[in-house]
């Protein structure tokens, strides 16, 4: 049982069945889940989850946040915490994007077991400052 925050990739491949990461993220949250964490995701990648399903209407909106409401999945606020560590991440770490390191520093400030992502570039957790586990998928 711990707190496992989720990068945008891995609910976007959740919800598209085509998506080359759709197997490893349902299986990702099914451990999640059986192991009673909580899981969180940063408001900025709820934002990403967001982009595409806004082109399609409102009704895919609705289904993207229901389904967050459903698991449960908590969306974490963007303060001037997690910005500052963002802003930190990013400046240390060139190759690393600004909604990755506000996924990160999130992660960070929430004291989260784990990371899981699907993607295969971050730094390493340890050169990150981060404590606990990146899982990539």
């Amino acid at each position: 049982m711990g707190l496992t925050h989720l990068d945008a990739g891995v609910i976007i491949g959740f919800l598209d069945a085509n998506d080359a990461h759709h197997d490893n993220a349902r299986a990702a949250l099914r451990d999640a889940l059986r192991d009673g964490d909580h899981l969180a995701l940063a408001a900025s990648a709820l934002a990403e989850c967001l982009v595409g399903p806004s082109r399609r209407g409102e009704g895919a909106v609705r289904a993207v946040q229901d389904f967050i409401e459903r698991i449960p999945i908590s969306i974490v606020p963007l303060d001037v915490e997690i910005a500052t560590i963002a802003a930190r991440l990013r400046a240390a770490h060139r190759a690393l994007r600004l909604p990755d390191a506000l996924v990160i520093s999130t992660a960070i400030e929430r004291t989260a077991d784990r990371v899981v992502t699907t993607d295969r570039k971050w730094p390493s957790a340890k050169s990150l400052g981060f404590g606990g586990e990146i899982r990539r998928l």
